[in-house]
């Protein structure tokens, strides 16, 4: 259990250190090295879970992880630039100059476009500032942060808080690193079930060869039977017990018994045995 919980963390650790890296890579790499990536991630995830006994589920939690870290990567992303802009914008009070709607297509929203202007008349700088709705008209003023490097589009002060997608890039990589800890459980439950069923196979295997030496050891009683009492096999039925007195030359008799196994050659009634 020590070595599962042990590997358990690493696998979580793994997960976290996951996410984190390619939230750094996010900018850098291209999206053919990100798919590259990932794929080796699931590859590395679904060796890992296995080490965990729940076999059955092992390529379902690792593309489950992979698909919860990689919206982990997408909101946090989100969340960067809304930090960013915070951290090294300036609000203004802007004017609306121009406004446009993403072309139709099919019942997908459409988002809005505003270009934007400083009182002075300069551009405000950056991409166009977006929104989800139809929010404002031209002519209308409106207090941005817009950002000085121009890399980043401007936001209302509404817009740019980022607490939103901080808490949902942590609701994912929870969500991952809790399928760990979920398949970790899976395999110890696993385990348990498994030893189990082996321990019954082994505890009847022991008792049947009790049995066999008991039907070879025992004496006949007046009428030919040999008397054995159920309770000293508590893992055998009387059907089993009749297949291996079967397979000693014996039949187990059905009528008159009274709290015992009786076997012999010859029988009244015979108990089937499988």
């Amino acid at each position: 259990m020590g070595r599962r919980v042990g590997w358990a963390a690493v696998v979580g650790c793994y997960v976290i250190a996951a996410i984190a890296g390619m939230s750094v890579l996010a900018d850098e790499a291209g999206l053919a090295a990100q798919v590259v990536l990932w794929v080796v991630h699931g590859v590395l995830l679904f060796l890992g879970i296995r080490r965990f006994g729940a076999r059955e589920s092992s390529s379902y939690a690792a593309l489950f992880i992979v698909v919860v870290s990689s919206l982990a990567v997408v909101v946090a992303g989100m969340a960067r630039e809304d930090l960013t802009l915070q951290r090294r914008g300036e609000t203004v009070v802007a004017t609306v100059v121009g406004e446009r709607l993403d072309p139709p297509d099919g019942r997908k929203g459409r988002l809005s476009y505003y270009t934007l202007e400083h009182e002075d008349g300069t551009r405000v700088p950056g991409p166009e500032m977006r929104t989800t709705s139809d929010l404002y008209d031209a002519g209308q003023t409106v207090t941005v942060i817009e950002d000085p490097e121009a890399d980043l589009r401007p936001q209302t002060p509404g817009q740019a808080d980022a607490t939103g997608e901080i808490l949902g890039a942590a609701a994912f990589a929870l969500a991952a690193v809790g399928s760990v800890v979920w398949m970790a459980w899976r395999g110890a439950v696993t385990e348990r079930a498994t030893a189990a069923v082996a321990g019954r196979a082994r505890l009847r295997r022991e008792q049947e060869e009790k049995l066999r030496e008991a039907l070879r050891a025992y004496a006949a009683d007046r009428r030919g039977y040999i008397k054995v009492s159920p309770g000293e096999f508590p893992d055998l039925t009387h059907g089993q017990a009749a297949r291996i007195a079967w397979e000693e030359g014996l039949r187990a008799e059905a009528a008159g018994n009274r709290g015992v196994w009786r076997f012999s050659e010859v029988v009244i009634e015979e108990v089937p045995h499988h």
